[in-house]
């Protein structure tokens, strides 16, 4: 499958297909019918952008992260935060699956914000959501040498990061079809480990495994809330920091067949299957062990377990342990793959729109972004300090620094959101002709905007309980300076404006010419043998 995709993959012809602007735009075809817009080969369908989403949002860590969030603010504590910023999730999807769907641009909502609000805003939102996803990288290295770490102790902690960082740079060189082919069969199997997870969970606190009914004891002792406001201040930034990537969807869409017809679709299914998933981990890792467990991961630890793992070490049966690190080490296979997928087109969006160096804007013949990729792959090997520090220390770090920027991000989705469609009726469109609409608008966008804002300033509120410490202020801010930073500095070199509502540009990007393309590849598909369109009907 590998090869032959790479081989489709070379640009065999042009195609002329119009544009909602009414004029004629020209598009690099590959071989296998793949349109090549602005580089980036549009190869990914509806079953990819499902999947990778999932995938992407779905990582090792979430396995001990939810044990974190459980010892953060106690077992219900955890499930309440997870809860409210789904609900913050949903809002944030609802604002991109509106504006994507029509502008499904390189770029995404980092390109609209300059189009749509100011470009010294869509400069420093840029660069804030890709050093998040960068963060993103280098806790799951992080996370890497942690579960590498259970069955070895003879390697450094370096060294597997070394290791998994050479890995993840030859894969993700292979181009956007074969990638998408990879995530897609990860995340299906990191689906049925979650399952697995759950069933496991249940057969553990029943006394199915282990013969000692646990039901729910945890919540009684050591209790359902645990350290009052600043555990759930913590909680709230796992939160953020494990839904963060629900949105690169919007991201995706760059590379989507059909993004008008698979995007509305993507956005609604996945959004729900990520809201269980995450509430089911959180809720049975609360049932599993107690919040005061001292085998959970915290900043003070210098390893940490699943909750898995310990409930099986309980239950006695700790053998079961290296099939979790198994679950593990193949769930990290299909997160990181994602991290840098979106990091690396995040910064190659930067370039082409010249808030980078071009050269990061350049990319292979089968539309991989080869020194946007090198680059931030290169950097989440800041991970290494993991050596010196302890994994733990560096997990919460990163987790505060990645929490903080997704809080930011998804603050100005949902300005941009706001000023679209004040800007869309302005110029006398109507909102029954957006083939995407987004729920309880403005109230759903008015929510994101207050709660993110919120959130963002009271992260740090621990900094400040039991006297102030000045390197966790620092960790905790840093995010919100360095954005304000680029903001103001990006307006004083290029004295840029807020776009006035009736200049704002509607028609740039509305690729309805991909639609075209995509309703004559189904024309063509029409004309294949039956056991051929009955393979495409089950994998496409």
């Amino acid at each position: 499958m590998a090869s032959s995709a790479i081989e489709d993959s070379k640009i065999a012809s042009v195609d002329i297909v119009s544009t909602s602007a009414g004029e004629s735009e020209k598009f690099a075809l590959a071989s296998n019918g793949n349109v090549i817009d602005n580089g980036l080969q549009r190869g990914l369908k509806n079953r990819h952008l499902v999947m990778i989403s999932f995938g992407g949002v779905v990582g090792a860590s979430i396995w001990y992260g939810v044990g974190t969030a459980v010892s953060y603010s106690g077992p219900v504590g955890a499930l309440i935060c997870f809860f409210i910023i789904g609900v913050d999730v949903f809002f944030v999807m609802q604002a991109l699956g509106e504006m994507s769907t029509l502008f499904p641009v390189q770029g995404a909502f980092m390109e609209l914000t300059g189009r749509f609000v100011d470009e010294s805003l869509a400069f420093s939102l840029g660069w804030n959501y890709w050093y998040l996803w960068v963060t993103n990288i280098a806790n799951d290295f992080n996370a890497s040498s942690i579960i590498m770490g259970y069955w070895t102790q003879a390697v450094p902690s370096y060294g597997w990061i070394l290791i998994w960082w050479a890995f993840y740079q030859a894969t993700t060189l292979l181009g956007v079809v074969v990638w998408g082919e990879m995530e897609f069969w990860l995340a299906c199997w990191k689906l049925m480990c979650i399952l697995g997870g759950f069933l496991c969970a249940i057969l553990l606190n029943t006394g199915a495994i282990g013969g000692h009914y646990i039901g729910f004891k945890y919540w009684k002792d050591p209790g359902p809330i645990a350290n009052g406001i600043n555990g759930f201040g913590q909680s709230f930034l796992l939160a953020a920091v494990y839904y963060c990537g629900t949105e690169m969807l919007a991201i995706t869409a760059a590379e989507s067949k059909n993004p008008s017809r698979d995007l509305p679709t993507a956005i609604k299914n996945t959004f729900w299957r990520i809201l269980i998933i995450f509430m089911g981990l959180v809720f049975f890792a609360g049932i599993l062990v107690p919040s005061d467990d001292p085998d959970l991961l915290s900043a003070d630890s210098k390893s940490g377990k699943s909750p898995w793992t310990i409930a099986f070490a309980h239950a006695g049966v700790p053998q079961m342990r290296h099939v979790v690190n198994v679950v593990l080490i193949t769930a990290q296979l299909s997160s990181m793959n994602s991290a840098l997928y979106v990091a690396s087109r995040t910064l190659v969006s930067l370039a082409s729109s010249g808030r980078a160096p071009k050269f990061f804007a350049k990319t292979s013949k089968n539309g991989t972004p080869i020194y946007a990729l090198v680059f931030s792959n290169a950097l989440g090997l800041i991970s290494m300090l993991n050596y010196s520090v302890g994994p733990g220390k560096i997990f919460n770090y990163l987790i505060t620094i990645s929490g903080s920027a997704t809080y930011i991000a998804w603050a100005v989705i949902g300005v941009v959101h706001y000023r679209f469609r004040k800007a869309w009726v302005a110029q006398g469109n109507r909102v029954e002709d957006l083939p995407f609409k987004a729920m309880l608008y403005p109230y759903g966008t008015i929510f994101v905007i207050f709660l993110n804002t919120f959130l963002t300033f009271i992260a740090g509120y621990s900094v400040f309980v039991g006297g102030f410490h000045p390197v966790d202020f620092v960790i905790n801010y840093i995010v919100v300076a360095v954005f304000t930073v680029l903001y103001v500095g990006w307006k004083i070199i290029k004295r840029t404006k807020v776009v006035p509502l009736m200049e704002v540009d509607l028609v740039t990007g509305r690729r309805e010419g991909l639609a075209y393309h995509a309703e004559m590849e189904e024309e063509q598909k029409g004309r294949a043998p039956w056991y051929v369109q009955v393979k495409r009907l089950i994998f496409s």
